[in-house]
């Protein structure tokens, strides 16, 4: 046991960040092999069906897929082990992840605004395996006697760690916390880590006091 703790904020530049301020990297591997799949797909294209190298490009497809999928859940392994062995207690978001991905283009009734970004968030988002590393956290957390805790995560990145001060305008830019109130700064992804760690511990307090 090592009795320490920690949140973590998880993200699409780093896949995610402590609350001591440490940065686990995001490897984006679909877009390292973006390439390879765009071209792998457009060859898959021009072949005609039922053919013998149809299904040759089929399975060239499937198996740059499947290297992706087995880089991405190799890295959760890691990044999982790396926390496991530095903390007692971590706390994540309680991430609705098939929400946060859902489609971006909407419908004819109800047409989504700033679709190209939004579908560029959510490649990004799933790319970052955010739901793999949970699954992974989880598994390896339980193993190692570790506690796990998911918080809400609705204004984590909102408030201020330092005096609790909540607004929209705190969140400067995608990585730069600056309070409006008491001046407060830090990086916007360690600063959202600080306050889910202490929602956390709330709630475990509270569920020790019942």
């Amino acid at each position: 046991m090592t009795g320490a703790v920690a949140g973590i904020d998880m993200g699409v530049a780093s896949l995610a960040t402590t609350s001591d301020g440490d940065h686990i990297e995001n490897q984006r591997h679909l877009a390292a092999s973006a390439d390879r799949l765009a071209a792998a797909q457009r060859d898959l294209a021009r072949k005609k069906r039922g053919s013998t190298r149809r299904r040759k490009a089929v399975a060239r497809v499937a198996a740059l897929h499947a290297k992706v999928r087995r880089q991405r859940l190799d890295g959760a392994h890691k990044a999982a082990l790396t926390l496991v062995r530095a903390y007692d207690v971590i706390v994540h978001e309680d991430l609705r992840i098939a929400n946060m991905t859902r489609s971006a283009s909407g419908t004819i009734v109800q047409p989504r605004r700033n679709v190209a970004a939004k579908s560029g968030l959510n490649r990004s988002i799933l790319d970052a395996g955010w739901g793999v590393f949970l699954r992974v956290l989880a598994y390896k957390a339980e193993s190692a006697g570790r506690e796990l805790i998911a918080v809400n995560p609705a204004n984590t990145s909102r408030t201020c760690s330092r005096c609790r001060h909540v607004a929209r305008e705190n969140r400067v830019t995608q990585a730069q916390f600056r309070c409006q109130a008491c001046g407060h700064e830090a990086h916007a992804d360690v600063n959202a880590a600080k306050n889910i760690l202490r929602a956390g511990l709330a709630l475990r307090d509270a569920a020790e006091a019942a």
